[in-house]
């Protein structure tokens, strides 16, 4: 499990970015790898795995 802050989350169209706490990577996440709503500035929890244009965040839950 990885930990970071929701830095971007468009609820209307699904998709946004996650900021990983201890390497600032970023990670595309979609509506359909979260498991509770999200919003900016939520610390999260994620699995990463590999999409189609790169790695994305799954299994997205609040810390």
């Amino acid at each position: 499990m990885n930990n970071g802050i929701v830095k971007f989350f468009n609820e209307t169209k699904g998709f946004g970015f996650i900021k990983e706490s201890n390497s600032n990577q970023e990670y595309f996440v979609h509506v359909s790898g979260l498991v509770n709503k999200i919003k900016e500035n939520d610390e999260v929890t994620f699995d990463v795995q590999e999409g189609k244009r790169g790695l994305n965040a799954v299994n997205v839950k609040l810390a």
